[in-house]
């Protein structure tokens, strides 16, 4: 394995460890999906290059416009969520009160 994909892989694990553990702020937890999302990112543009796929090359961009639209949900629910509870802690949400 090769240093650059190890520190790829050990960011990602640590995305998914901070999202495990550290979930007492939706803001927190927004930032740990975009981290993983990220690195998502860089392993597939990684795997494209040093594969010189063609079939693989359009995947690092489509993951990379999911990327965004998750980013743009996330911060669009974080604003609903602060404006409806004056909080974005993630104890205080109830998911079966409208």
């Amino acid at each position: 394995m090769t240093p650059t994909a190890f520190s790829l892989l050990s960011a990602f694990l640590l995305c998914v460890v901070g999202l495990s553990l550290h979930r007492t702020h939706f803001m927190s937890a927004l930032l740990c999906i975009e981290g993983m999302m990220l690195t998502m990112f860089m392993l597939l543009a990684q795997l494209t290059t040093t594969q010189q796929s063609t079939i693989l090359a359009t995947s690092p961009i489509i993951i990379l416009s999911f990327s965004a639209c998750e980013a743009g949900m996330g911060l669009a629910l974080l604003v609903a969520t602060s404006r409806t509870h004056a909080t974005d802690h993630l104890k205080n949400l109830s998911l079966l009160q409208c």
